[in-house]
């Protein structure tokens, strides 16, 4: 085929595609394009804004651009009107970052177990074990957490089982960091579960009986080949509890006491009591940075693990 008429065949191929906006799928697609760019980007977007904002006189703010909240992250007006380091918010990061990790870790040591047991039974057995890890998820986090503000609260259930045999009254396990994550552990459990039982069903078993043939203990078969073929449900069981446990908010003020506050509840106290809207919004934009830089680094790990095709 000559040049010309290679030419004029993409001429007259470009002449009878349809036009974007003349294609079906376009228009099938627009409702959902249009569902995320108010659902998700929208209140970024509004949310970067005021970030950027001045605060009110008497709350709220106004468009004026400043960076006061994201300095007030870091520094504070002295007396004399020079910036004084205050790691007062550095320090409530830190502990997001460590109570979210503890929990995400613990979750994660108590999932591999429960699912390859679950993944190990018969089917109809399998079912029924698989929904009483989902059972959680139809009662409200509300409820599940004042459930354990029972159990730990002063003459709760498990101070009064510590009195009948032998320690003191009136114990209380509440508003601490190990109530926090305790509650958060059992709220997020579930989420690092059921990624790793997906994982773990689909190992091949003859895998397993290798290792136990040539030798391995149960140790070294889970080291060696459990976790290793079932790397892609823990990494994604790890993500799906580590984020969201940065934003909790129930959890350390219920449990907390608001004593030790995490970077959710005071993005809560800086949008309500505190009244103070763009140090807030700058807080969860920071927030979001974060968990966007694990996320990135979560996918650029596990893309170097892929074999090459």
């Amino acid at each position: 085929m000559t040049d010309s008429a290679l030419h004029a065949t993409i001429e007259t191929r470009g002449a009878d595609s349809p036009r974007f906006w003349r294609d079906l799928s376009f228009w099938g697609l627009l409702p959902s394009w249009l569902l995320m760019g108010f659902a998700l980007i929208l209140p970024i977007a509004i949310i970067a804004a005021v970030s950027v904002a001045t605060r009110g006189s008497h709350g709220g703010f106004t468009w004026d651009v400043n960076l006061e909240g994201y300095r007030q992250i870091l520094f504070n007006e002295g007396w004399t009107g020079e910036l004084e380091f205050t790691p007062q918010y550095l320090l409530i990061i830190f502990r997001t970052f460590l109570i979210a990790g503890a929990t995400t870790v613990i979750c994660l040591l108590f999932a591999v177990p429960v699912a390859y047991f679950i993944s190990r039974q018969p089917a109809k057995r399998k079912a029924i074990l698989v929904y009483l890890v989902t059972l959680p998820f139809w009662v409200s986090m509300i409820l599940r957490v004042y459930a354990w503000m029972i159990i730990l609260g002063k003459d709760g259930t498990l101070a009064s089982a510590l009195e009948a045999i032998g320690f003191p009254d009136g114990m209380s396990f509440m508003f601490n960091d190990g109530a926090t994550l305790t509650a958060m552990v059992y709220t997020y459990m579930p989420l690092m579960v059921l990624p790793v039982f997906a994982s773990i069903e689909k190992l091949d078993g003859t895998l397993i009986e290798a290792s136990h043939d040539l030798y391995g203990n149960r140790l070294t078969t889970l080291r060696r080949v459990i976790l290793p073929l079932t790397t892609p449900g823990i990494l994604a069981g790890a993500i799906l509890v580590f984020v969201p446990s940065l934003g909790a908010v129930l959890e350390p003020t219920l449990m907390g006491g608001g004593k030790q506050m995490m970077m959710g509840s005071l993005i809560q106290l800086q949008f309500g009591g505190g009244r103070n809207w763009p140090f807030g919004a700058a807080i969860a934009m920071t927030l979001m940075a974060l968990v966007m830089i694990f996320l990135v680094y979560a996918a650029l790990r596990a893309a170097r693990k892929e074999p090459e095709a």
